[in-house]
């Protein structure tokens, strides 16, 4: 299972996130997730198609199944790091959210002008 760990670390990494963050995210202890990380053990299926979607990648790609890795643009990478944090927000920072992306639009002159 050792591509498994380190395309866990790896995933995380590219997001900008610690595995702490993805244990509580995916409502795993800690110590859980480390022994995957480490590789000391192997999640369920459910549990890794959790961690997954957290992860913002397939299952396949976890497990390093899938074709090579596909290259992401700079674009793709910060695309994929704001889609992770935003399924970790409540309803209430997304609107709050919401407000501060509209303005920082509004100030670059970018939003509403159609």
């Amino acid at each position: 299972m050792e591509p498994f760990s380190a395309n866990l670390k790896r995933r995380a990494e590219q997001l900008g996130i610690s595995n702490a963050e993805v244990a509580r995210r995916t409502g795993l202890s800690d110590r859980r997730y480390g022994n995957y990380v480490s590789g000391a053990r192997e999640p369920d299926l459910a549990t890794l198609v959790r961690i997954a979607t957290i992860l913002g990648s397939s299952v396949d790609e976890l497990l390093g199944l899938g074709n090579e890795e596909r290259v992401r643009s700079a674009d793709e990478v910060f695309q994929e790091r704001i889609s992770a944090a935003l399924k970790a927000l409540h309803q209430e920072d997304l609107a709050r959210l919401v407000v501060m992306i509209e303005a920082l639009a509004k100030a670059n002159g970018t939003f509403g002008s159609r």
